[in-house]
């Protein structure tokens, strides 16, 4: 580490203490690689850790979390996504340098797009007319995260000009956006709940949707809706003697899972002191010991109904249902527009999206249900794939609830543009040639 001239030796002994020490292990575990993190404990450390590991597509197979006095120490099983362990030493470096940092830099390649938050009540064809207004506007979408449940809806959108390819700063023409956004938002019938703002800030879109979507209470069932019938249990109870409460969640294993729960106790303003993460097959069970952030249990009834409902509805936000499609061509003003269009055509409605342009090359990923938001039918999907096109829209596949042993189609397709769909695998490479960190992820 360099020192800067200016600071004197208690500034640098404070830095020692404060930054965290990073430690990764292929030989301690089998079947994982082992990330092993020393740190000071501050409100939202074990965030930004589990953050870190997450935006890299690792998936967490085990993780125990402990503090002993003010400081943290927690350790992370991790592989890829396709369950192997950690080798390319890029991406081991770059865990190393990230953990390291004691503010990691969030921002995930955002810088010079201006932001859109949208909330709303959902309905079969809403994103496919953001996206028309988007493009009329002559707003060119970047990147997008689209997330839906019970009923809701949220969106963090990124956009640029699209004549000067520059953010879009000027007032009236951002509450020109504005308005005509919250219009389509409101539909006919939600005048009173839809939202939408425009910011230039950085954030981490996944954190923010899952504060958009608390902050819209979408955790409170809606009538009429029809109830998950595999629900994530949740149990929280107070261990008296020791001052803590105590978390239990059982539920299915998928990619994020940890982030989504943590993100929400630390948004909740919870402090996580100890945790044991297990994953045996396709279940996990994650248990926390969590006090408020003055150092007090959970008291009331109400508290403890409440963070069961939002745990819950963090978990469920993400495994949303439908058949994955991904999309990936090359991109040209209007795409999003004609694809979303062709789905409301054909009965498909959007539960959740995720899109994603790089070097002129669109690769957008769109979880599908019918309109009454059951399984898609297969004729409906293929006069879909006819009408895009059968070479740039593939069935990935079922819903990860509903099938999550599917095989896999090879991903190592080439698309229009000579743009090649990645595979599982290579997804960690891809994130980090996104962020400029390496040259090539092929």
């Amino acid at each position: 580490m360099e020192w800067h001239a200016c600071l004197d030796e208690y500034q640098k002994l404070v830095i020692r203490m404060s930054t965290p020490r990073v430690g990764i292990d292929n030989t301690v575990c089998r079947t994982a690689t082992v990330v092993k993190v020393d740190s000071a404990r501050r409100h939202g450390t074990l965030l930004e850790a589990v953050q870190i590991l997450t935006d890299l597509n690792l998936s967490i197979k085990k993780a125990y979390i402990s503090s002993d006095g003010q400081w943290f120490m927690d350790v992370f099983h991790v592989t890829d996504l396709n369950g192997n362990k950690l080798t390319d030493e890029s991406v081991i470096s770059y865990i190393e340098q990230s953990l390291e940092t004691t503010y990691p830099d969030k921002s995930l390649g955002f810088n010079g797009l201006t932001a859109l938050e949208l909330t709303g009540t959902d309905r079969v064809g809403l994103l496919s007319e953001v996206f028309a207004v988007l493009a009329e506007l002559q707003c060119n979408v970047v990147d997008a995260k689209v997330w839906t449940h019970n009923g809701r809806i949220a969106s963090l959108i990124y956009v640029k000009d699209c004549n000067s390819g520059s953010p879009i700063e000027d007032s009236r023409r951002i509450d020109r956006i504005e308005a005509r956004l919250r219009n389509v938002l409101r539909g006919d019938n939600d005048i009173r709940s839809a939202r939408t703002s425009v910011s230039m800030a950085v954030t981490h879109t996944e954190r923010r949707l899952h504060q958009m979507m608390s902050a819209d209470c979408d955790y409170e069932q809606k009538s009429g809706l029809q109830c998950w019938t595999d629900s994530p249990v949740v149990n929280v109870q107070n261990w008296t003697e020791r001052g803590y409460s105590v978390v239990n969640v059982q539920c299915e294993d998928r990619p994020k899972l940890l982030f989504d729960v943590v993100c929400t106790l630390t948004d909740m303003e919870y402090v996580v002191f100890h945790a044991s993460i297990n994953t045996t097959g396709d279940k996990a069970y994650l248990e926390f010991y969590i006090r408020h952030t003055d150092g007090t249990p959970i008291s009331l009834e109400p508290e403890r109904h409440r963070l069961i409902q939002c745990l819950q509805a963090a978990i469920e936000r993400r495994a949303s249902e439908g058949i994955r499609l991904e999309l990936c061509t090359s991109d040209r003003q209007g795409l999003l527009t004609d694809v979303t269009r062709t789905f409301r055509e054909n009965g498909l409605n959007v539960t959740r999206a995720e899109i994603s342009t790089a070097m002129g090359v669109a690769m957008n990923v769109f979880h599908v249900t019918d309109a009454t938001r059951n399984l898609a039918d297969p004729k409906s999907i293929e006069s879909v794939r006819q009408k895009i096109g059968l070479g740039n829209l593939k069935v990935k596949e079922l819903p990860f609830r509903h099938s999550q042993m599917a095989e896999r189609q090879d991903e190592h397709e080439i698309g229009v543009g000579g743009a090649v769909l990645l595979s599982l695998g290579s997804l960690v490479r891809k994130n980090l040639y996104n962020l400029g960190l390496i040259k090539s992820y092929s």
